[in-house]
């Protein structure tokens, strides 16, 4: 049997044509997904910043959103612990502390169970704690009185994250 050279063309040409497609169809999901959402662009650009979410279903894209819940709430519990460590004025020791306590658990017990939660399929339990991680955010917010807030930016980023998540969870 006699190949030409159009035979391999064809195959890779074809296999071009399937990886577009294949990419066009993981950005359309995001985007769809992440329409669905209460924060559009902080949804899209986690989503994008991951590699797993161009082969991920819904439920995967929300298992790496709960990721990212996670490892910023861990963050945000570092920097609380670093800032303890600097001893900080008095009116920022007792909020500092309180803030602590509530992520402690959030980062140690409830987001891990909630991701195992999620991965599986039990995904009103995994809604609730990943819901509780934005109210503990919320709640440390509130702790501080006064213009000094070091905190502004993390709990909002933990809090939105978590309800990009919660939304996403919804619609699997």
């Amino acid at each position: 049997m006699k190949y030409s050279i159009q035979t391999p063309l064809l195959v890779l040409v074809h296999l071009a044509f399937l990886i577009v497609q294949t990419q066009s169809q993981s950005t359309d999901l995001l985007s769809k997904t992440c329409k669905k959402t209460p924060y559009y662009d902080l949804c899209l650009s986690s989503l994008q910043s991951s590699p797993q979410s161009s082969n991920s279903d819904i439920a995967g894209l929300a298992h790496i959103m709960a990721d990212l819940v996670l490892s910023n709430a861990t963050d945000t519990l570092d920097y609380i612990h670093s800032l303890l460590k600097q001893s900080p004025e008095p009116d920022l020791q007792k909020p500092l502390a309180n803030c602590a306590e509530l992520y402690i658990p959030v980062v140690k017990y409830t987001l891990p169970q909630s991701i195992d939660a999620l991965s599986n399929g039990h995904y009103g339990f995994a809604n609730y704690g990943i819901s509780d991680a934005a109210k503990e955010a919320q709640a440390c917010e509130k702790g501080f009185s006064g213009s000094t807030k070091p905190l502004t930016d993390r709990n909002t980023l933990v809090s939105c994250l978590s309800e990009v998540t919660v939304a996403i969870i919804n619609l699997v």
